[in-house]
């Protein structure tokens, strides 16, 4: 398509002369063409002269502008060193001058403008430094290399930082690059290759920047490792050996942009790989705020950019609310959490907004007005760098020449002032609040007792750095003001206390509060109800990565979609022990955030139980996989047809608690094979037994992460004394022959986990079979009946408040429910679902009724209590906020109501298993000795 017909805006000739002398002396062009021209000139010396110069060619790039950008850059593709400076100042006049007309008659977005400028730049470091790199290979300079290496200029390659890297070169831009070369591809002749790459990269500046005929790309170096002392181009090792020890913030945001842009391409990403860990934390990196912002005030103290916004002199880059800070807006934002997902790792400023604005990391609105803000602020920085071809960012000092800018923006003078003052007063309030500390406000007024808790803060680990105690000196405040909301707000401010005191450093942890104020309301919830939590807070503060990153407030995910994000968590993990490692951080997340949703009555008590045992699931399913694949590096894959882990007890019925173990058993199908074919080969029982200890290793280990859960294996057959893995014949054997009542009632719950899929489908059919032809046997409740009476003497109630312990209460329920799935030969596994079972058959309807409501009610009691504290539930000592949270969950006015609910509830529920199981000699139809 023709310039012509694109053109949908005109700038105002500031010079109407200077447009006239232009119509007399380029006569031939479009109306359209000729009118955009005009005005241009009018408006821009530069540009009145680019047009004049290259106007033969001008005639055709107008007919069809892309395919002349195209044309343009392949110019200069085949030229000798010598012919290459003046061929490559040829193409930079005419992408210049196509880029400005099509960019003011808004033929092209910004983004065709800005990657029209870049593919240029791009073009240029690529033919200097590979025909450069040639002339060193040809001269016999470059050791080893060979005339076929100059394609990829022998291992070198030119980093493209800043706006190069982003694609987003302004018009009058100096390029930013970092010159280094594969040390690997000279092994001990590392120095005499960097001689000539040196060389190389001082002759490229040359032929970029040297005003000869005009130059091409105004070239900076700097952003180099340590570039005072060191040279101009250097090792892959050296710089990532910089980085890993000295890189700084500015660096890491410098990185995001980064890209190979010219010479050897592929050694470019390998090292921008391996700087992944640098650049991208996997912790949530609050403390780049502080670090931008700090850079922030620096640049305008040195560049003198403080003082009100006017629009004579403002710097449309530096100056308050200019590009650079919508820039850092979204770098600082991409570097907190773009460790932990790469989608956010866009490098241009417009893709980085949108990003993450999907990914709820800033408002879609703040995203929308920022981006219309952004190509705003680039138009007119393009615009004051057309007039003169001049690398400046700053509006005119005088009133003309903002009348000159004003015109060749298309408004009026006073129309441009009112809108460009605009635009930047709603850039500085989108922006600054975010890198702005807030002023030091008063808090509340304190009890002697309080004051000198708060006292104390001073001698905390977290506190110990000068940096810590800044940032917390503006968050106190806040803390104590949320303190005070607090149902009993002492309590509340020895639990925060205990949480601060657990912390071993704060300056993370206070960023990240300080960014985000909805936590520090979530961590008094916490605080002032579960003490017990707040203390697991204090040891695993990186958990709240997860509050802010992402959905943590949205609908549960299921067992599989957890499987997936944690199986794709723990890829990029170097090895074994570190990905078991970082399984430990996303599993402590989770459960954490199943907490909180409990906690703030989004979930009850039997979602929490779900969600607990969806989590575990997922976590089995993938360590399970990470555990066989590990094991078969060594001793070869699983002899036979492979085995299958089994959840038992509350994991099979997939209703778990916040603190929950998982009972778990083993059974493999060794299909005739003896042993198995690796490496290290082991015979099959062994091999069985030690993928099997390797598993509750991988689930048990503490780790720098902690552990995952606690794994009981006493389910098995022989229990302690078995072996931890189980033949599938050996197991059916077992059951059919010698298994007691109690390992058939077991059974009931069952469930597999992971595994061999075809196996798992025989065992689960074997145990449908097994529970209806064992439910038949005359000894069940009997046996029933004398196991209730053990469990009573072992595990008594431990107080009136233990919903788990004691006749009528969580286990005798539980014992019961499974008794009724085993006579009924029922394969339901959860409590209610076994006494549906039974309900009319094995016992009255008004007996499962009394069991299936005693068991809601102890169940929200004890999913409650488990995440206010390990400990047995003590009313008094709960605190206001914690017996808040379980009337809520379980329904009761108060204390006392809520104790004669559990008595009743207990008292029919026991009655109710009494009957159904009958009672032992000894046993009195009340349950008393």
């Amino acid at each position: 398509m023709t310039l012509a017909a694109r053109i949908t805006r005109l700038p105002i000739a500031f010079d109407p002369a200077a447009a006239a002398d232009l119509r007399a002396d380029l006569p031939g062009f479009a109306p359209e063409v000729m009118e955009l021209m005009a005005a241009t000139a009018g408006c821009s010396p530069y540009l009145r002269g680019l047009m004049l110069r290259e106007a033969d060619w001008l005639r055709a790039a107008v007919e069809a502008p892309d395919a002349a950008l195209v044309t343009t850059l392949a110019a200069a593709d085949t030229l000798t060193a010598e012919a290459l400076p003046l061929a490559l100042r040829q193409a930079k006049r005419r992408v210049a001058l196509l880029a400005a007309l099509s960019d003011l008659g808004g033929a092209w977005t910004l983004e065709q403008v800005t990657g029209a400028l870049t593919a240029l730049a791009d073009k240029a470091v690529h033919l200097s430094l590979t025909t450069l790199v040639a002339e060193e290979i040809r001269r016999g300079k470059l050791p080893g290399a060979t005339p076929d290496d100059a394609a990829t200029a022998g291992g070198m390659v030119a980093l493209a930082m800043g706006k190069m890297g982003a694609g987003e070169l302004n018009y009058s831009s100096d390029i930013d690059l970092i010159c280094l070369f594969d040390e690997t591809r000279y092994p001990g002749e590392e120095q005499e290759a960097r001689a000539s790459f040196i060389k190389v990269t001082r002759r490229m500046t040359a032929i970029l920047s040297d005003a000869t005929d005009g130059y091409v790309f105004r070239s900076d170096l700097r952003l180099r490792p340590d570039a005072s002392v060191t040279p101009v181009c250097l090792s892959m090792a050296a710089a990532e050996a910089y980085y890993e020890a000295e890189g700084r913030t500015w660096e890491r945001a410098a990185y995001i942009k980064a890209r190979p842009c010219g010479g050897d391409l592929a050694a470019g990403e390998r090292f921008l790989k391996t700087l992944t860990p640098f650049v991208w934390r996997k912790h949530l990196d609050f403390v780049a705020i502080q670090d931008a912002h700090d850079m922030r005030l620096r640049i305008r103290d040195h560049r003198g950019l403080h003082g009100p916004i006017t629009v004579e002199g403002h710097n449309m880059k530096l100056g308050a609310g200019g590009i650079r800070e919508i820039e850092f807006f979204t770098q600082t934002r991409q570097l907190i959490a773009g460790g932990r997902d790469p989608s956010l790792r866009d490098r241009t400023t417009v893709g980085g907004l949108a990003a993450l604005a999907a990914k709820g990391w800033i408002p879609p609105e703040v995203a929308s007005e920022l981006t219309v803000l952004y190509r705003a602020h680039r138009e007119v920085e393009h615009r004051l760098q057309m007039v003169n071809d001049a690398q400046t960012h700053s509006l005119p000092a005088s009133p003309e020449g903002v009348a000159r800018i004003a015109a060749f923006c298309g408004q009026s003078e006073d129309d441009f002032r009112r809108d460009l003052l605009d635009r930047l007063a709603a850039t500085d309030r989108l922006t600054e609040g975010f890198f702005a500390p807030g002023e030091v406000e008063d808090g509340p007024e304190l009890s002697e007792a309080s004051r000198k808790i708060t006292e104390g803060w001073q001698s905390y680990p977290a506190l110990r750095s000068d940096r810590a105690r800044t940032i917390f000196r503006r968050l106190r405040p806040r803390i104590l003001k949320e303190l005070a909301r607090a149902a009993n707000p002492d309590e509340a401010l020895v639990a925060l206390d205990g949480f601060l005191a657990g912390l071993p450093a704060g300056v993370q942890i206070f960023a990240l509060f300080e960014a985000n104020p909805t936590l520090v309301e979530l961590i008094v919830d916490i605080a002032g109800s579960a003490p017990a939590l707040a203390r697991y807070l204090s040891r695993n503060a990186s958990v709240l990565d997860g509050v802010i990153g992402g959905s943590f407030w949205g609908d549960w995910p299921g067992v599989a979609a957890l499987r997936a994000e944690l199986a794709a968590r723990i890829v990029p993990a170097p090895d074994y022990e570190a990905r078991l490692d970082m399984a430990r951080r996303w599993m402590k997340e989770w459960h954490f955030r199943i907490g909180v949703h409990h906690l703030r009555g989004l979930i009850d008590g039997f979602e929490a139980g779900k969600h607990y045992a969806d989590l575990a699931e997922a976590v089995v399913q993938v360590i399970w996989a990470e555990v066989t694949a590990d094991f078969a590096l060594k001793h070869g894959p699983m002899p036979g047809r492979g085995a299958v882990v089994i959840g038992m007890g509350s994991m099979g019925a997939a209703r778990l608690n916040a603190g929950s173990d998982l009972d778990l058993i083993v059974i493999y199908d060794a299909a005739g094979v003896d042993s198995s074919d690796g490496p290290r080969p082991l015979a099959t029982r062994p091999y069985y037994s030690r993928l099997t200890q390797a598993l509750v290793t991988a689930l048990t280990a503490q780790m720098p992460e902690g552990r995952l859960y606690e794994v009981d294996m006493r389910l098995r057959p022989s229990g302690r004394a078995g072996p931890v893995a189980t033949s599938l014949s050996s197991f059916t054997t077992y059951q059919e022959t010698e298994a007691w009542t109690w390992e058939h009632l077991a059974l009931t719950r069952a469930r597999v986990l992971a595994g061999e899929p075809v196996l798992a489908g025989e065992v689960e059919t074997f145990r449908r079979e097994l529970l209806a032809a064992k439910g038949r046997g005359a000894r069940v409740k009997p046996d029933v009946a004398e196991m209730r009476a053990r469990l009573a003497a072992a595990k008594p109630a431990q107080g009136a408040w233990d919903a788990k312990n004691g006749a009528g209460r969580i286990m005798d329920i539980e014992l019961a429910a499974q008794t009724i799935a085993l006579l009924t030969g029922s394969p339901a596994r959860s409590v209610e679902r076994q006494i549906a079972a039974g309900a009319g058959r094995q016992l009255p309807d008004s007996d499962a009724q009394a069991l299936a409501s005693a068991y809601r009610l102890l169940w929200r009691l004890h999913a409650a209590a488990r995440l206010l504290s390990e400990r047995a539930l003590e009313w008094e000592s709960l605190g206001e906020g914690g017996r808040a949270f379980i009337l809520r969950e379980t329904g009761a006015g108060d204390a006392d109501a809520l104790a004669a609910d559990l008595a009743r509830a207990t008292r029919e529920a026991e009655g109710a298993v009494t009957r159904l199981v009958g009672k032992t000699d000894g046993e009195t139809g009340d349950g008393t000795e």
